[in-house]
């Protein structure tokens, strides 16, 4: 009995999650450049810890402004290519910042960095994808779907530093540089993967939205908690994992015990994805939004009680932290969905994106100077308690919202 054309569509509808996961599981094998060897790449050049910390907020402005890029893409219904296009571009400042280490161009580097930013936003904004396709009971699961396969490659991209910088000294690189070549090669194919299905998402898409028409959007009492939940808990985030690395090496540990507990805080950030996406589908959104702002709080409660004391207080305050994250981006995720109007929803996917990024640029110095004033006890308690309140306070503004409705 031949299959009409209504069912097969139905069949590849529920197999677009899994090969969206399958492509950022791809991509997300090139997020060590940014984060990682970004920073070393600029030490190595200058000669001085000062400059850090630049290409990673270079990284991150760039995924800011990608964010919007792709969501632009996608609200003209080109989701598939604005995706493909994201990824391509992170690929050529890959490129750029392997030409610029070989050439001992700073300037380039920090230019490549900025590119490659645009590979994040499209690797994240993948899971509106996989959720755009499915139907509305299901888009929890899908987006914990994508998130979940993100872990693949925020575990073992650090893990290939490594080997890929003997790759690279091999032939006459600097081996940071390895990093990046690594990223031209995931995000390469994870471009390649999203223009050859661009074809399977769905088709239409809203007209360009006038300015006022997105402020509005944003401004809305049910979308504003949305849009806030995902910058908060990022806030947080970032602000506890700029220096918690750097306390753990001050402490004396080695850089394999520091990795280690990096690593469970990854794992806690992206390997619940698959419950707490059902949790978002059974429950309203709103409850694992509150659920992240315990999580938050009590992670800020063990870090300012074990900040002075061993490596396993740290490593559990770390992974309250993730679970937080993971919580809040989820629901707040699922919150847009469920909140945004259909015509404006890729647009403000988009914006969410961009807040994330902006709270994260934020965050990073905030937390140096933070930690300066207070120490790791401050900083942790402070920021985890600044980001529950805003959390419950997004809890509430849905609840009113809700009532209003």
């Amino acid at each position: 009995m031949r299959r009409g054309p209504d069912e097969f569509r139905s069949r590849w509808r529920l197999r677009v999650p899994s090969l969206v996961a399958v492509t950022t599981a791809v991509g997300s094998l090139g997020l060590a450049a940014g984060g990682t060897a970004g920073p070393l790449l600029a030490v190595s050049m200058v000669g001085s810890s000062g400059v850090a910390g630049v290409p990673v907020a270079l990284n991150l402005a760039g995924s800011a402004v990608g964010a919007l890029l792709v969501s632009h893409q996608a609200a003209r219904g080109r989701r598939g290519q604005g995706l493909a296009l994201g990824f391509a571009i992170g690929a050529v400042g890959a490129v750029v910042v392997v030409a610029a280490a070989a050439a001992d161009s700073l300037v380039l580097v920090l230019a490549g960095s900025a590119l490659l930013g645009t590979a994040n936003s499209a690797l994240f904004l993948s899971r509106y994808a996989a959720a755009a396709v499915v139907s509305e009971d299901r888009r929890g699961r899908a987006l914990g779907q994508v998130l979940f396969a993100t872990t693949v490659g925020a575990v073992l991209s650090p893990v290939l530093l490594g080997p890929s910088g003997e790759v690279a000294d091999r032939i006459g690189l600097v081996r940071p540089s390895g990093a990046y070549l690594v990223a031209v090669l995931a995000f390469g194919g994870a471009a390649l993967s999203f223009r050859l299905m661009a074809g399977r998402f769905s088709p239409g898409g809203g007209e360009p939205a006038a300015a006022h028409g997105l402020a509005r959007a944003v401004r809305n009492p049910r979308t504003l908690p949305a849009v806030l939940t995902l910058a908060v808990t990022n806030f947080a985030m970032v602000a506890v994992m700029t220096v918690a690395p750097v306390r753990l090496d001050m402490h004396g540990n080695g850089l394999d015990v520091v990795g280690a507990v990096v690593a469970l805080h990854v794992v806690c950030m992206f390997g619940p994805s698959l419950v707490t996406g059902y949790l978002a589908d059974r429950h309203h959104p709103a409850a694992l939004v509150a659920a992240g702002a315990v999580l938050l709080l009590g992670g800020g409660v063990v870090g300012a009680v074990g900040s002075d004391h061993h490596v396993p207080l740290m490593a559990v305050h770390l992974s309250l932290i993730g679970l937080g994250w993971n919580c809040g981006v989820v629901g707040g995720s699922a919150l847009l969905g469920a909140t945004a109007p259909g015509h404006l929803r890729t647009h403000l996917e988009g914006i969410g994106e961009a807040a994330m990024g902006v709270a994260a640029i934020a965050a990073a110095p905030l937390a140096g100077l933070a930690s300066v004033l207070t120490g790791y006890a401050g900083l942790s308690i402070w920021f985890s308690i600044c980001a529950a309140a805003g959390l419950v306070y997004c809890c509430w503004r849905v609840r009113v919202g809700s009532h209003r409705t």
